[in-house]
């Protein structure tokens, strides 16, 4: 009896699992967001460390590549001071970078331009070259490698040069005043030999292994004012490359260095300055890529006085202002060089100048003479386009 009851109990507990309570409806499940690329983030969830991880999101076959949300192309400019002349920076928008992007990678270019300066002007105490100076024929000085290293390179400018490149021109003094303390003014002669024979760049010594340098002469002074643009623009450029832009100038004066095409592909065109035209004006222009610019005048810095130029190019062997030249154009791989050269060509004039220049690889020169004729080295001859001849005058 007591076994026949407990097999109806379990058949009636088997019927009650197999039937269950009455029904209670489950919550809603939440709508999910879709995976779009749109949103931000695609599928992201919530992971826990004892959770499985997400299987990666696989896109649609009709997916549409995202896109850039700035334009590219977008020409963007600085034009700001430093070394005692007007800086102008420009770039390009690309993929990566927007207009914002460029304008901080510019405004870095100029403060390292400015750190340049610090270091190479002989217009501030505190400067490298300033301490060079204040030590001459007494000690030597310890220097950064970047100042020594633009030292160098004038000095084997000089040497190439035979002397006409001397940055202990400086050794002179203030008897001829072209700066911003312009006198128009010509020295008498007897001060002038007696500067002039200060000047000798071989009185400054480097020494490599403590990078040091020495003035061996107590009368002694150089000034980096001919060459640190050059070596200023460099700097700014490879700032410009390591910040991702692919197109790009960055000028300093009379010094210039061009990055790459423009965005449509062609190439830059830098123009030559007529130095007898109005202010801004060009007789020729050569197209430029990856190659610096640098131009040497006699029209910047200068007064006229007796039917007479006289500007702030010295010529070390008279120590007047030179008079073969009127414009020298250098074109070379890197702006140091550039600037470096267009001094010293101006100074010996066209037919030994361009001598210097073709004996120089990757290097070309334009050249308008005393008698306002044009001369062209071998390498521009094809990138050159002359537009008309420059301006005659004084």
């Amino acid at each position: 009896m007591r076994v026949v009851l407990w097999r109806r109990l379990a058949v009636m507990a088997a019927l009650l699992a197999l039937w269950g309570c009455p029904e209670v409806p489950a919550p809603h499940p939440s709508p999910r967001p879709p995976r779009s690329a749109a949103a931000g983030v695609a599928g992201e969830s919530l992971v826990t460390p004892s959770s499985a991880p997400a299987q990666p999101s696989v896109a649609a076959p009709s997916a549409v590549p995202a896109q850039p949300v700035h334009p590219i192309g977008q020409r963007v400019d600085l034009v700001v001071g430093a070394m005692g002349t007007r800086v102008v920076l420009s770039g390009y928008t690309t993929a990566t970078l927007d207009a914002a992007a460029v304008k901080r990678a510019l405004l870095q270019a100029h403060q390292e331009i400015k750190r340049v300066e610090s270091l190479m002007t002989s217009w501030r105490d505190d400067s490298e070259v300033s301490h060079i100076n204040a030590a001459a024929g007494q000690a030597a000085v310890p220097i950064g490698a970047e100042t020594f290293a633009v030292i160098a390179k004038s000095l084997w400018i000089s040497k190439l040069s035979q002397g006409t490149f001397d940055i202990t021109f400086a050794s002179m003094g203030k008897l001829w005043r072209f700066d911003q303390d312009l006198v128009a003014k010509v020295p008498a002669a007897a001060a002038l030999q007696r500067a002039r024979r200060r000047i000798d760049y071989r009185k400054v010594k480097l020494d490599s292994a403590n990078s040091s340098v020495t003035l061996t002469s107590p009368e002694t002074r150089i000034s980096l004012g001919g060459i640190a643009k050059g070596y200023a623009i460099d700097r700014a450029a490879k700032l410009l490359d390591q910040a991702g832009l692919t197109a790009f100038y960055a000028q300093a004066g009379g010094d210039l260095f061009v990055r790459g095409r423009k965005p449509d592909g062609s190439p830059w065109r830098v123009g030559v300055r007529d130095p007898r035209g109005p202010q801004g004006s060009y007789f020729a222009t050569i197209a430029v890529q990856d190659h610096a610019f640098s131009t040497a005048g006699d029209y910047e810095r200068s007064f006229v006085l007796g039917g007479k130029r006289y500007h702030h190019i010295i010529d070390p062997r008279t120590g007047y202002p030179a008079t073969r030249s009127r414009s020298v154009t250098i074109w070379a791989k890197d702006a140091l060089t550039a600037d470096a050269i267009d001094d010293a060509v101006f100074i010996l004039g066209p037919e030994q100048g361009l001598k210097l220049v073709e004996s120089l690889s990757d290097c070309g020169a334009v050249i308008v003479d005393a008698d306002n004729r044009v001369w062209i080295s071998q390498r521009l001859k094809p990138v050159l386009r002359v537009q008309h001849p420059p301006t005659a005058g004084l």
